[in-house]
């Protein structure tokens, strides 16, 4: 396993995180989700991802009981903060100062840790001040519940708004948290630009399109039983919209590559996010350990530049790279 600075930080991830959105609390038993963290630690994974909102809060606590025991200087545990949890009152979501500050004490009782090494805001809050969010950032910072803050999902305007208030406050935006993939190229036109000048990475999501780019979904057959398509608790409608025909044709067109490169297809989706050099982890997830390991042997893979250009080609249809999709998917107001 191989480590990457966090941003223009002193802190070093590994780059390949291991996250539990859409596993842990929900598709997984808790004696598995434990098994694939496991795998993780054994594979040289330093760096979890998680969110309060994932599993409406359950993820956190899977994920804390999983590392209960190891040491804690030794990992660096990411969460995240913005979307709805608990019963969803008004004030269980968003970017107050009253929901980070209640939120952040939450996360840590279920993880069971007295700091985050990452806390993220998982979207922009069009109803709250940038400054009071930027503030509340800084002080869970000062009060030691949190040593590092990043994004998830901003925009380039945002992400310099932002920016712009922390550094003076002395906790600048060290991160970002983008879905981004061979199919998924949206924030390499404004975002990746932006984070180089400003000192944020990114930390990628989805870097294998939520299972497309295994080559497992075929044009015109029917989506394996027991896969994500399939999945009725949030995978299917996570992966819907990959699963066309032209897309699904595209990327048989990718099997050559990996076979030539000695990698799976999932291999070659995570080290391709890996070759940017401003994404400091891709995030993957698991339901076996044995995917743990698959994915991990991406880390340090050197994708030649001729086989990049031929990426590009068998992709260029299919591929989405318009900037304004992160706006365009972001929510206009916070979620009731």
């Amino acid at each position: 396993m191989e480590h990457r600075h966090l941003g223009s930080s002193g802190l070093k991830i590994s780059e390949i995180a291991y996250g539990n959105w859409l596993t842990h609390g929900s598709q997984l038993e808790n004696e598995a989700a434990t098994a694939c963290v496991h795998a993780a630690l054994d594979a040289g994974i330093t760096t979890f991802d998680t969110a309060d909102v994932y599993a409406n809060t359950a993820a956190e606590t899977v994920l804390g009981e999983a590392l209960r025991g190891q040491r804690r200087e030794s990992l660096e545990i990411f969460t995240k903060v913005y979307w709805p949890t608990g019963p969803g009152g008004p004030n269980d979501v968003g970017l107050s100062r009253k929901h980070i500050m209640e939120s952040v004490h939450a996360s840590l009782r279920r993880l069971g840790t007295e700091y985050v090494d990452l806390y993220q805001a998982h979207r922009f809050d069009t109803e709250t001040p940038l400054e009071e969010t930027i503030q509340a950032f800084a002080d869970v910072v000062r009060q030691g519940k949190a040593l590092y803050i990043g994004v998830s999902e901003w925009t380039a305007d945002q992400i310099r708004a932002g920016q712009a208030l922390a550094r003076p406050l002395g906790i600048p935006l060290v991160s970002n948290q983008p879905q981004y993939s061979m199919l998924w190229r949206v924030i390499e036109g404004e975002v990746v630009p932006t984070s180089r000048e400003l000192g944020l990475s990114q930390i990628v999501w989805s870097p294998v399109a939520q299972g497309v780019l295994t080559g497992k979904y075929l044009p015109g057959q029917a989506a394996p039983a027991g896969s994500r398509a399939t999945d009725d608790k949030g995978g299917a409608r996570m992966i819907g919209r990959w699963m066309r025909d032209d897309v699904l044709a595209a990327v048989q067109g990718l099997v050559p590559i990996a076979a030539e490169l000695d990698l799976t297809m999932a291999q070659l989706a995570v080290a391709w996010v890996l070759q940017n050099d401003n994404v400091a982890a891709a995030i993957i997830g698991a339901s076996r350990p044995e995917q743990v390991a698959e994915n991990v042997a991406a880390a340090g893979v050197s994708i030649p530049a001729e086989l990049m250009t031929r990426i590009d080609s068998v992709l260029g249809q299919v591929a989405e790279t318009d900037p304004a999709r992160t706006a365009q998917d972001a929510p206009a107001r916070r979620p009731a």
